[in-house]
Order: C-alpha cells, then structure tokens, then sequence
C-alpha cells in the first residue's frame, strides 16, 4: 500500500532529489543566466536573432551543452551533464536553447561522434568556443523523418580527390537547418556516398558554406525558412548545394572511408546497420529535446500553480472571501495530473540519461543490444515529453484566463516556441512505429525497414522476453507485482505491484495482438509488406505507448525507491499514484472492454483520484517550487509582487471587496 503524504515537505528537500546526479549543472546554471538571457517580449524576428547569437557566447562552457566534448577540445566529456544543460536553457529561453542545441548538440555533436582525430583536432576547439557557427543539414524538403532516403548526393571524383556535392532538384533541398539563414560558416551536411558507381548509403560530410564576411561560397545557396510560430531567435534556413567541391578528408569517417583511388570500407559491412549506428551516436539530440519540452513544462505548471494561489474567483455563501482558484477541483483536475505526469516523466528522464552516458562512454564496445534499447527509449519518450509539453502549456494558459494569452506572462512564448517539439528530433508518430518495431522484432538489426513486419518467422517467445524487461530496479519491481493477491478486486486500486501489474498487463495483451494481427495479414497479403502493416498502423502506435506509459512508470517507482528522505518519499508517493491512476482513468474504456476492470472497480479509480487531489491540494506550491526554477526565470508579470500590493489584497478580503480580484 502507498504511504500517504501528511504534513508539509521542505521544497529544498524535494529539489534535491529532483537535482539528480547533475545538480552542480544545475546550480551553476541557475547562477549565472541572469536577466539578460530572458526572453524579450515583443521583440522582431531580426532582433530576436541578433539577441541570441550575443547571447550564445555569454552561455556558461564549463558546465553548458559542449560539456559533452572530450576534455582535450575545451569540454569535460559530460554527456549527462550536457543534456542537463538544455533543460536548464529551456527553462530560461527555448530559442537560446534550440540555438546552443544546433552549435554543440547537433553541429558540434556529429563532428565529434562521426569525425576521426584530424576533424577534432582541426576543428573541435573553434566550435566549443562558438568561433566557428555551424548547422546539422540533415533534413531535406521531401525527406524529413525518412533519412535513410535523402536525395542529396556526394560522389567521389578520384581525379581531384574531391567529392562533388550536388542538390539534384528542390525536394531535396535542405531546410528547416538551424543556424543556417545567418549565422552558418560550416555545415554537417548529410548526403548519399557514390564512389565507383556504387551507392553506399547516407554519410556525412564538414562542409564549408560561407566566407569569412559572411556570403554563400560558390555553388552554396543559401535562404531564409521565413516567418515561424515561435523561436524567433533561431535562424533557420535553406541550403542548396550545386556541384560543390568537398576535399575527400572532409568526410567524416568513423564508420566510412574512401580511398585515393575511390575504394570503400567500412568497419560494418551491412549498409542499413551502419546507417542506424551512425544515427544511434547522435542520438542524445533526441535526448536533450524531449528535456527541454519537459523543462518548459515545469515553467508553464509553476506559474499557472502559483497564479491559481493568488487568484481568486467567485465566493461562497458561507464565507467572506473569494475562492481560490486551486481550491476548486475542475481546476486541480487539470494542474495535478499533468503534475504528476511531469514528475513521472522526470524520473524516466534521469534515467535514460544515466544510461545514455553508460552507452555513449563505452563507445565502440557499448553492447548493441543496450545501445538499441537507449535509442527506443530515447525516441518513446521524447514522444511523451513533448506531446505532454504541448498538451500542458496550452492547459497552463487556459488555466490562467486572460492574463495567460498576454505576452508578459510567459505562457503564450512557451506555447509558441514549444509546438515544433514533437516534430523536429524525430516526427513523433514516426518514433512511435520506431519504438513499436522495436517491441514488435526483438530490434532486429534492420529495424527502419518495413520489410518482413508481416511474416510469420515472428517469434513471440523472443518479444514477450524482450517487453518484460525492466526500465531499474528490476528485483524490486518483480517483488512488488508477485506480491499481488490473485483476485484483482481485493486489491486497493493504491497498492503499488497492482499498478505495475495492469501497466505490463496492457502492453503484453496490446503487443499479443498486433502480432496477432500482423501474422493474420502475412496469411494472405505475403507479397505486400506495406499493407500489412498499414492495416494493424494504429494497434503498433498504441503498442508503443503503452510501453512508454510502462516504462515511465517504473522508472518512478525505482526513483521513489532510491529516494532517502522519508517525508519527501512519502509525497513522491502520492503522487505516483496519481500518475498511474491517471492513466488507468484515461484507458478506463480499454480496461473495461477487455475485463481488466469491473464497472465498480472504475468508478472506484475516479474516487480514489479525486481523494488524491484533495489529499495533494496542500502541497501543490511544494510540487513545483521543488524544481527549483528561480523566481526570475518565469519572467512572469502576473507573479510579481508590486508594492504593497498584498497588504491592499488582505484588506480588501477583509472587507470582502470583490476588488480583492488579482486583474
């Protein structure tokens, strides 16, 4: 049985445990970003630009996203560090953290990842510094999600030792490129290697793309995306490529080479694996992003929280004041679950760091079974962070009436800014068949292939060992679901190993039947992969989600599990449950139609969440002031406290002056 949450919890202590392992990033970050890198409301897009380039050199480089490069090129080899470093970022500017994430994350990040020591040594210095500005020109017009396909080509002359880099027609444009409209002088570029008349798949190359003075070398062409929804301070742009010389050493080379005279190795000899292990060592882009969306999502919770225990609306016949509007339960109904969502996603957030850093640390040698279970993980919840983002800001804004739509309260930016979260890192339906895939064929080795999803040689027994394995704390996870009695409605809907018990239940059923499915398809459209698949497309997504709901729940068990203070265990507690018993609410349909509840049992979940919620009202400043965002940061009028403003509000509640109104 879960604990109850009882008195009040010291925020500090609940920060500490938030702060993790980088909790020096953290304070270091909340030290040094002041009031000049806050968002300028108002400002043009021009402006915005000018504003964040400035800022990207005053950003902290000890502890910032560049902490990831080896220490000899000016970083600490710090990979958790460096995605701790875009949620810090995000908390304060979403386009200074989309900026620095394309400089170090992406441009920087693929050069140490795919380059070879020449490249380091050449150039790794320069781009930790910011002296040289880079953009990742990965994604094309016709091609953003489906890399593996991109139409931009490289091919090898060995009469000039140079690659001849060539945009064939306007779809294989590359847009959308960060950094590139203004600031780019070099570029990753990424593009199909041709050398002796043979294709050797998507590889990637250093390339310059502007003179010292800032114009478009020749055969460069460079535009503006134009106007955007929001990050205005990000400068993305278009680049075309007409017969550009590539010197052959600016292939970065870690997984290809080719000689003088044209000839390709590779240390991996399958094209399609050395494409996704190339990608998998990048993949702490995705990482960083689906933080940076759970970042903004705390800043959006902590202002509408604290403005809904200031606000008040609406009085009752039996008091003199107004009433506030965290006391009514419509409104905790919409801020404590995503509360508890958030915080559950935090912990399965920590996690993946942790073991982001396991892999990416051992390199070469990481086990590649551990490695593809990262890259799952790693693109499910992105998925989750940022459609949770996305869904929250604009509850924190409707939570927050007028005052949230007006620029000076923050809310409308974030929600702006955040939106193309669930697109760029990874179209987010798109992850979500990648993570099903994985479920669905133990991650075969060519998991970005629809070939073969529908033949019978599917082996179930490898899938059900592969969906039950555990996120940590493995032994205490199997302890907790073997201590549930056998008869489900004897079973508090609070007790623990009954909710991990109904989470793995759901996936393993909903997973059984996709197989199920797509074995039925295989019977009797065998020579059309596509459509079997395409006919079972929504079952796999919610295959995938239910995975994420599975995973993200056991990673908060393991971090209520690893947490020492008492009282602050407790409250993390309660508020597991509330996640769980959220998302059991949610699916109550699915529950019910597939006998895994009563109707009884139902409407018992509904009761037990709306007891949580009175039960977590006391500490819902406790919650967000547990993460630790300073005051400044929400750069939020509405927050700020004017001069004598709350004497005047506690006489006019005194009097019972509907003026006593915050406006």
């Amino acid at each position: 049985m879960s604990s109850h949450a009882s008195g009040p919890v010291d925020p500090a202590r609940l920060q500490d445990v938030l702060d993790g392992p980088w909790a020096e990033v953290r304070d270091a970050h909340r030290e040094h970003l002041d009031a000049r890198f806050l968002p300028v409301y108002g400002e043009t897009g021009d402006q915005a630009r000018e504003r964040i380039t400035r800022l990207l050199g005053e950003l902290p480089a000890e502890v910032g996203i560049a902490s990831a490069f080896p220490t000899e090129y000016g970083g600490r080899s710090d990979i958790g560090g460096s995605v701790v470093a875009s949620e810090m970022l995000a908390q304060v500017d979403l386009s200074l953290m989309v900026k620095a994430g394309v400089q170090w994350g992406l441009f920087g990040g693929a050069v140490v990842a795919l380059g070879t020591r020449r490249h380091h040594d050449a150039y790794l210095r320069d781009i930790a510094s910011a002296g040289i500005l880079g953009c990742f020109a990965m994604t094309e017009t016709g091609h953003g999600s489906d890399v593996q396909q991109l139409r931009t080509t490289c091919t090898y002359d060995p009469q000039t030792q140079t690659f001849d880099l060539h945009t064939p027609h306007e779809a294989a444009r590359k847009d959308y490129i960060g950094n590139a409209a203004r600031d780019g002088r070099m570029a990753v570029v990424f593009a199909q290697l041709i050398t002796q008349g043979r294709r050797h798949g998507v590889h990637a190359w250093l390339v310059p793309i502007r003179d010292a003075q800032g114009a478009p070398l020749p055969g460069v062409t460079i535009g503006d995306a134009g106007p955007k929804a929001g990050l205005l301070g990000v400068d993305n742009g278009r680049i075309t490529f007409d017969h550009v010389q590539v010197p052959r050493d600016m292939l970065l080379d870690r997984y290809g080479q080719v000689a003088e005279d044209g000839t390709y190795s590779s240390p991996i000899d399958n094209d399609a694996r050395r494409f996704f292990t190339m990608l998998g060592t990048l993949v702490r882009g995705r990482v960083s992003v689906g933080g940076a969306a759970s970042a903004a999502t705390r800043s959006a919770l902590t202002i509408a929280v604290r403005y809904g225990d200031v606000r008040r609306q609406f009085d009752t016949p039996d008091a003199d004041r107004e009433v506030l509007l965290n006391d009514y339960l419509a409104h905790q109904r919409k801020l404590l679950p995503a509360l508890a969502t958030t915080y559950a996603l935090h912990f399965a957030h920590t996690e993946l760091v942790t073991a982001l850093c396991e892999v990416q640390e051992a390199g070469d040698q990481a086990d590649e079974h551990r490695q593809r279970e990262v890259e799952a993980r790693a693109a499910g919840l992105k998925v989750a962070q940022t459609w949770h983002a996305t869904r929250t800001i604009q509850m924190c804004r409707e939570a927050c009436g007028g005052a949230g739509y007006l620029a000076e309260n923050r809310l409308p930016g974030l929600k702006a800014d955040i939106d193309v979260f669930t697109t760029f890192e990874g179209d987010n339906t798109v992850l979500l068949q990648m993570v099903a895939k994985g479920l669905l064929t133990g991650y075969r080795d060519e998991f970005g292939s629809l070939d073969g999803w529908g033949r019978a040689s599917f082996v179930a027994e490898q899938v059900r060992e592969m969906v039950i394995e555990r996120t940590a704390a493995r032994s205490l996870i199997h302890r907790l679901i073997s201590a549930v009695p056998g008869q489900d409605d004897e079973v508090a809907v609070t007790d623990r190993g009954w909710q991990l018990k109904v989470f793995e239940d759901r996936e393993k059923h909903l997973l059984d039947g996709a197989i199920r499915r797509l074995r039925n398809g295989a019977a009797v459209k065998k020579d059309r992969p596509f459509d079997i698949f395409n006919d079972v497309q929504d079952h796999v997504l919610t295959v995938a989600a239910a995975h994420i709901d599975r995973i993200t729940l056991e990673a908060f068990v393991a971090g209520i599990e690893n947490t020492a203070d008492p009282e602050v265990r407790a409250l993390l507690s309660r508020v597991c449950d509330l996640y769980a018993l959220t998302v059991v609410e949610t699916h109550k349909g699915w529950f019910l139609e597939h006998g895994r509840l009563t109707p009884a049992r139902s409407k018992a979940v509904t009761a037990v969440v709306n007891g949580l919620l009175k039960e977590l009202r006391p500490h819902m400043g406790t919650l967000v002031d547990g993460f630790g965002i300073p005051d400044a940061w929400l750069h939020c009028a509405m927050l700020r406290e004017e001069p004598g403003r709350q004497e005047t509000m506690a006489a006019h509640d005194a009097a019972g002056d509907p003026q006593a109104i915050p406006a």
